[in-house]
């Protein structure tokens, strides 16, 4: 008998697009791929963090010469939290009783249980790859897969600055997602508040949408006149790829990866990636100084003020876009009422974008194979105002 979710009641076809946790449909084909966990920066060689993915406790550390690791949250033993201890080495070791792991999960010594095999124990292990200065995980079973899918020549490009940052929002990791594929939002959330250089560029006519499943995610192209044509490339099953304006009008055009990933089923970590041409060695250091001084920017942090008060951040790149798209998606609770929406014409990109999750999950449910995505095999032109496909 098929477990189609086409089967099941509504209420029950939506619950399935928002529980993450081992077990769940959701979170078994999250699982399936590299998801990013932090940044490599967040903790330094010889030191650990207590770590929250997919509903798992976990605990990241770098061993002494920086190689990171990342291994279940609590000791076997009496189950206290492992980041508390000490990293000896390349190993880390629990602060209660001393039970000492390696980076796969494995303890290696039990210094009171003398009799007692250490290799008879075993916690969580997953294996690490650090893309760009962030650490993604292979949280499923078997092999991972190869590091290719959430790649971008962009990001790659030796000729283009790139930084990173991280941020967590108190709400369901859809609802981030979705609005990705929801171009429409953009002629009215970031029209909000300020009207920043991406409000200015985007501008607030309504675009006609079209949107294309490709062999890594989901094409949208959102047209609001021949000379106002923006697209992203989103790739699946949660990162989305975005052309925008600088972070101040004197700085050139951007590129954004930004991946949204469930902490929980009702917190999201937001990692974000942003590639910027090099212009000259003196306006690179300006963008560099920019950045470290605006980047640590949390909405989260200003919630009272965004979400009360309506006091929008005025700095136009690396707070006011974030602050006006928290405001929408947190605005809908820390998960979205789905069974009592009312979708329109211009939803049609969360449409496929559900579709397209379901279909999977019951792949997976009957033991049948998934679809095998992978990187693009051309490079990604995401056009600039006025430009058209062949100038890209």
């Amino acid at each position: 008998m098929t477990q189609d979710t086409q089967n099941l009641p509504m209420a029950e076809r939506l619950h399935l697009l928002t529980e993450t946790g081992p077990g769940t449909r959701m979170g078994t084909l999250l699982r399936r791929f590299w998801q990013p966990v932090a940044l490599l920066g967040s903790v330094e060689p010889g030191a650990a963090r207590a770590l929250r993915i997919l509903g798992e406790d976990l605990t990241l550390y770098r061993g002494a010469g920086g190689t990171p690791h990342l291994v279940g949250g609590r000791c076997a033993h009496r189950r206290t939290l492992l980041h508390t201890g000490w990293v000896e080495g390349e190993r880390i070791r629990c602060m209660y009783h001393g039970w000492c792991y390696d980076g796969t999960g494995q303890c290696t010594e039990m210094p009171a249980e003398k009799d007692t095999l250490p290799a008879t124990v075993k916690i969580a292990g997953y294996p690490l790859h650090d893309y760009c200065g962030i650490l993604f995980a292979y949280m499923g079973e078997g092999e991972a897969p190869a590091f290719e899918l959430p790649r971008k020549d962009v990001f790659e490009d030796p000729d283009r600055i790139i930084f990173v940052r991280e941020q967590t929002w108190p709400c369901h990791w859809l609802q981030q997602v979705e609005n990705s594929l929801d171009a429409t939002h953009v002629s009215f959330v970031h029209q909000m508040g300020v009207v920043g250089t991406f409000g200015e560029a985007v501008t607030p006519i309504i675009p006609t949408l079209e949107y294309i499943e490709t062999v890594s995610g989901i094409r949208q192209i959102a047209t609001r006149s021949k000379d106002n044509v923006r697209a992203s490339d989103w790739t699946f099953p949660n990162n989305n790829h975005i052309l925008v304006p600088g972070v101040a009008r004197e700085f050139p055009w951007m590129e954004i990866g930004v991946w949204m990933v469930a902490v929980d089923d009702t917190h999201t970590s937001r990692l974000q990636i942003y590639s910027c041409p090099s212009v000259s060695d003196e306006s690179d250091a300006r963008l560099a100084a920019h950045f470290h001084k605006y980047a640590g920017y949390n909405p989260t942090d200003h919630h009272h003020e965004l979400m009360v008060e309506g006091k929008y951040p005025t700095e136009l790149g690396f707070e006011l876009v974030g602050a006006q798209d928290y405001v929408a998606a947190v605005g809908q609770g820390p998960v979205a009422d789905r069974l009592n929406e009312r979708l329109g014409k211009s939803d049609e990109g969360i449409v496929m974008l559900r579709r397209v999750l379901w279909r999977e999950m019951d792949a997976i449910a009957n033991g049948a194979p998934t679809k095998q995505w992978h990187k693009l095999d051309e490079s990604v032109e995401l056009l600039l105002p006025g430009q058209t496909a062949a100038e890209a």
